[in-house]
């Protein structure tokens, strides 16, 4: 059975969410108003996952180990399912992740792209920038230098 592929736009939004920490969602949710009626379908729920990799970036994929993940999913009264997914065990985060997901995905969708999705994608950039300049910092150049012995 195939499964059709998740809209790329959304796939983004969920990446977004997922990676966001979860003060910085609590205060998106908590900005967020009117609160759209929802309830939990299910969840939060913590499992297992299995990390996979890839030989040498590309080749034939393997099984890393297993990495703790929790998940959630939401139904908004307005019949949108939002599904959240993040590693670790903090249900709330996940919670927040869903419900952001369908509110992507109901009338909301710019006022979620603006005041949510834009905010976080900005603020990893400007974190994994400030890293790089930081790892740059400590960069050392390796040379070897030929002798003018014959």
């Amino acid at each position: 059975m195939s499964h059709p592929r998740p809209d790329p736009a959304r796939r983004e939004a969920l990446a977004t969410l997922a990676r966001a920490d979860a003060d910085r969602l609590k205060a998106c949710w908590e900005a967020f108003e009117p609160k759209p009626v929802h309830r939990v379908v299910k969840g939060p729920e913590t499992g297992l996952v299995m990390v996979r990799g890839r030989t040498g970036g590309g080749g034939a994929p393997f099984n890393v180990g297993e990495a703790t993940a929790t998940r959630c999913v939401v139904r908004l009264a307005t019949g949108e399912v939002g599904f959240g997914h993040v590693l670790g065990r903090d249900g709330e985060r996940a919670r927040f992740v869903a419900l952001f997901d369908a509110l992507g995905q109901s009338e909301h969708r710019d006022r979620v792209t603006r005041e949510v999705l834009v905010p976080l994608a900005a603020e990893r950039a400007a974190a994994a920038h400030r890293k790089a300049r930081e790892t740059a910092a400590t960069r050392v150049d390796f040379f070897t230098m030929a002798r003018g012995d014959d």
